[in-house]
């Protein structure tokens, strides 16, 4: 830095135009990308969808490097809610508490054809179902499957990622 004397005081020379390097993001974007790699999920599953949910988590699959291992044991801690299986009629109030229980903002995964629309226990005599669990919520990811793989589980992360952030940090894998 180049300093000027004059009458005893010192005067710094113009400082360099740094717009070109340095960039601000807008504090929306900001936070959420923050909230789209750290998504923590309810730790709630109900049937065999349940297991494939822990088996994302484990070490074959590692659901952290997607930023989402942090299964919370409640929902006050709690932002993403997997619905993994097949809901019924009586544990329908209870799953709704869980869901009302979660602080904004909160999301939603049915994970597995039970979630989605009940599953192979719909027939027109069935009671005890629910038809899919946007009946009781809004959901915001659907994962199809009976059960899905742990891989769908993820894309379904990295789905939810995309629609909290407005874009994809991974790519898609197209299938032929």
């Amino acid at each position: 830095m180049n300093y000027e004397t004059t009458g005893g005081s010192k005067q710094s020379s113009p400082q360099p135009d740094l717009s070109s390097i340095v960039k601000f993001a807008k504090l929306d974007e900001l936070v959420a990308l923050g909230r789209a790699n750290s998504l923590w999920p309810l730790t709630f599953g109900l049937a065999c969808c349940a297991i494939e949910m822990m088996a994302a988590g484990a070490s074959r699959f590692d659901i952290s490097r997607f930023g989402a291992e942090v299964f919370r044991p409640s929902p006050r801690q709690a932002d993403v809610m997997i619905v993994a299986g097949t809901v019924n009629r009586k544990m329908a109030d209870m799953v709704k508490t869980l869901y009302d229980q979660m602080p904004e903002p909160k999301w939603v995964i049915a994970m597995g054809n039970c979630a989605m629309s009940g599953g192979p226990f719909v027939n027109p005599d069935q009671y005890s179902v629910v038809l899919g669990v946007e009946k009781l919520f809004p959901v915001d990811i659907y994962v199809p499957g009976c059960p899905p793989r742990p891989e769908a589980l993820i894309e379904g992360i990295l789905e939810l990622e995309e629609k909290i952030t407005s874009h994809r940090r991974w790519p898609k894998v197209e299938t032929e």
